[in-house]
């Protein structure tokens, strides 16, 4: 039975550590995060980071991410409160696509869904928001 250690760090054998691996995955800027309950392992979004925001996150506990369009980086729910308090940061075999297991405080979904994963491919919408958009996001 493999050994599992409790922290956000991944093994430090594994890339040279953490600085390693963050040197690793950021030489092309950006990295695709998958974002899932930690619990029911729902998945709730995916964001991009950059080597600052996965810092944060670490240093933190709370997931940030950059955002493309806006061009900086962003706490999630640092507006709206519905934060992501994050309890494991996986990597992929390729080390190209992180995995954050997170308790999630509110809607995951700026919609107003508690996943951004609220609808089927012909539109149809599979979940009841959770808030009305409109009140959180001005």
């Amino acid at each position: 039975m493999p050994h599992r250690r409790h922290t956000l760090y991944p093994y430090d054998g594994v890339y040279g550590g953490v600085t390693g691996l963050i040197e690793l995955i950021f030489q092309d800027g950006l990295i695709p995060v998958v974002v899932q309950d930690a619990e029911t392992r729902e998945v709730l979004m995916v964001a991009w980071a950059d080597k600052a925001a996965v810092s944060l996150t670490l240093e933190t506990g709370y997931a940030h991410y950059y955002s493309r369009s806006r061009r900086k980086i962003w706490k999630k729910g640092e507006e709206s409160g519905h934060l992501q308090h994050v309890i494991q940061i996986r990597t992929d075999c390729d080390a190209d696509t992180l995995l954050y297991l997170v308790s999630q405080s509110g809607a995951a979904c700026h919609m107003g869904y508690r996943s951004c994963f609220y609808r089927s491919l012909d539109g149809t919408i599979l979940f009841d928001r959770m808030i009305d958009p409109k009140t959180v996001y001005i």
